[in-house]
This record gives structure tokens, sequence and C-alpha cells, in this order.
């Protein structure tokens, strides 16, 4: 009983906190807040008694904000600027949108005053549709001109997303598709990449077909576009030159250390005795059994085979039109070869679990220079994408 009367006490205090906040709401001129809240409330229960307060809430919400909205479209209608069809359009949007919301809702009944909620509603289909074909001319008109006046790529994108907002309230209005194709084009940072070798080595070819895999990179984002091969009459912005300064390469190398290893091993058992010789029983009558150990010894020969490979070069970015450097990376990378073998002198048993894993190894050919400039690019890649995410143009 007093959990139930706990959970209903807590219970009345979340609704209370809530109708005071959707008063709050309404009394600062947040209709939508308002409403949004009583919507929310009511649709789990619009019989339930508590709810009564966010009905007549809503009520009162949404009257005051079509009278707001409808003396809002009317101020912007007389002004006659072309600017306020967004406005207007949007306005008639939310007034459509709000009674969408409450119309599932009905009917809604306030209990005390024995009447239904009053709630008067239009169809506002025209003039949305009116506002919506002013709105769609008037981006049209100014997108055009953008489109042939526009001087830098910022105006291409900007007129990108106005077509792309057009589209989307409007979709297929005249040639926006084919003006949303032109806007992106003409809006694209285009970027060839080259990739020089200034050092003694050989790069792998499948390296550098790897680095020059721009799809694994996914370097392509809204507005660049990489090329590794040039395209005949295209104009390029921006060249990224990947240069490789220095590969260092060490001499292939064994490195022997020798361990010692000494322990105290069974072999085998003698019985106990006593004083006089004679062999010592248990309770049992089982002559008692002491176990023998022996010292055993191994010289262990642990060889490692080892070599290295270090990449250095830098990554430059380039502005083709001023012809200058907008950006340098430094690219860095290395790998190490490194495997294990070993054998013994001596008894084996005086080694420990660890050591006795190298005895199953042998040595192995050591990789070609090739492979490990190739190795030493796997974390090359990765150093290139670090590069890309942060460089930017515009």
């Amino acid at each position: 009983m007093r959990k139930f009367l706990l959970f209903s006490f807590i219970g009345i205090l979340l609704s209370c906190s809530g109708v005071k906040k959707t008063q709050e709401a309404l009394n600062t001129g947040n209709y939508e807040t308002a409403i949004n809240k009583a919507v929310a409330n009511i649709a789990t229960n619009k019989t339930k008694k508590s709810n009564q307060q966010y009905i007549i809430l809503l009520e009162e919400g949404y009257k005051k904000n079509t009278d707001r909205e409808l003396q809002h479209i009317k101020f912007l209608k007389k002004d006659g600027n072309a600017k306020n069809y967004e406005e207007i359009y949007n306005s008639y949007a939310r007034l459509k949108s709000i009674q969408e919301r409450i119309r599932p809702l009905l009917p809604l009944y306030v209990t005390d005053e024995g009447r239904k909620a009053n709630f008067v509603f239009k169809n506002y289909d025209d003039e949305l549709i009116a506002a919506k074909s002013e709105l769609s001319n008037f981006l049209y008109t100014n997108i055009t001109k953008v489109l042939q006046e526009a001087k830098y790529k910022s105006d291409f994108r900007k007129a990108y997303n106005d077509l792309i907002y057009l589209n989307e309230i409007n979709p297929n209005y005249k040639d926006v598709m084919s003006k949303i194709d032109e806007a992106y084009q003409k809006g694209l940072d285009y970027i060839i990449v080259d990739m020089v070798n200034n050092t003694d080595q050989i790069i792998p070819k499948r390296l550098e077909d790897e680095l020059l895999n721009l799809n694994i990179f996914g370097l392509n984002s809204n507005w660049t576009e990489y090329h590794t091969k040039r395209i005949q009459n295209q104009l390029y912005d921006y060249q990224m030159e990947v240069s490789f300064q220095n590969i260092d390469i060490s001499p292939e190398q064994i490195r022997e250390k020798q361990i010692s290893k000494e322990r105290q091993i069974k072999d085998g058992y003698t019985f106990l005795e006593d004083g006089n010789g004679n062999v010592v029983n248990d309770s049992l009558g089982n002559s008692i059994k002491i176990d023998k150990f022996k010292t055993v010894r191994c010289n262990f020969y642990q060889f490692t085979q080892y070599k290295s490979a270090e990449v250095k070069g830098v990554v430059s970015f380039v502005d083709l039109k001023k012809k200058q450097k907008v950006n340098q990376y430094p690219l860095s990378s290395q790998f190490i070869f490194e495997h294990i073998y070993a054998n013994y002198d001596g008894d084996k048993r005086a080694l420990d679990n660890e050591l006795m894993s190298f005895l199953q190894l042998a040595r192995i050919p050591f990789p070609s220079n090739e492979q490990m400039v190739y190795d030493a690019g796997e974390d090359l890649k990765n150093n290139l994408i670090d590069i890309l995410n942060k460089q930017r143009f515009n």
C-alpha cells in the first residue's frame, strides 16, 4: 500500500511539473512548444483525468498560435517584399502541420465544463500551393541569375544548396535537376594527385597503386574531386603531390644471445631408512619413498633476425591558379621485421616453457627490400588518411 501511494505521489508530481512547463511555454509565447507537449501527453491517454489540463492548454495554444501565424502572414504579404515568400510558405506549412498532429486526437472533451474542446480547422492547401509557387519562382529566378553571374566556387555552392532546397519543396520544378548538376560541377575543386620518388629505392608498384587508389581513403567529398590521371581539357584547381624523400633499409642482421639455465629435476626415488639402515614404513605398512633430485644444465642460443625500413616524405598541396603552396605535411612510416628462433646444447629440461617454444622455430628468409618498403606502406596509408582529413581547401 505504501509503495502504491509513493508511486501515485510521484506520478502526481511529474504530471504537475509537465503541466507547469506547458503553461510556462504558453505564457511566454512558445506556442508550438506548448502544443507539442500537450499533444504528446494527450496521445498517451486522452481520457485520463490528469490530462484534462493538457486539453485546455492545447485548445488555448492552438488558437493563439493560429491567430499569431495568420497575423504574421498578413503583415508579410502587406510588406510586399519577395524575400518574405519563404517565411509565408513556412507559416502555412506550420499551420497545416499542427492541424495534422491534433486531428487524430479528436474529439477531445473538457469534462468539468461538459463540452467538446474547440478547434477551428481550415484547409490551407490552396494558400500553401500558392505560396510554394511564388517561393519556387522567386528562388528559381535568383538562382538562375547567380549561376549566370557567379565568379567564385562559393557562389556555385550556395546556388547548389538553394537548388537542393527548391527541389525538396517543389520536386522536378522546371529544369532544376540540370541546374543542380551544373552548380555542383562548377562548385567542385578538382585536385590532381601526383606521386614522386626522390629516393634511390624502388617504390613497389602495388604500393603505389594502393596509395593512389582513392576509393580506399574516401577522398572525394561534396566539393572535392581527386584525379590520379589527368583528364584532357580539365582545369585543375589544386595539385596534391606525394613525394618520397628518403627510404632507409637496414642491413640484414642476426643477433645472437646465449642463456645458461640450471634446474633441479626429479630423478627417481629412494626409501626412507632409520638410523640402523632399515626401511621405514608408514602406518599402513607401505615403504616411505623419498624423491631424488639432480641438477641439469642447458645452454640456450637465441637468434634474432632483424631488418628495418623507414620511409619519409612530404605531402604538398599547391594552388594551381595562384601558383603557390598552400600546405605541406610530413609523411613517415617504419616497418620492422623480427624473427626469433633458437637451438640448445645440454639438457633442455632445464629450460622454461617460454624458451622451449623458440626451439620449434627455424631461420626463415629475410624479406626483400621491395617487400620491406611495401610493408612500411601499410602505415603510410593511415598517415595519408589523417593528412587528407586535416586538409581543407576553402
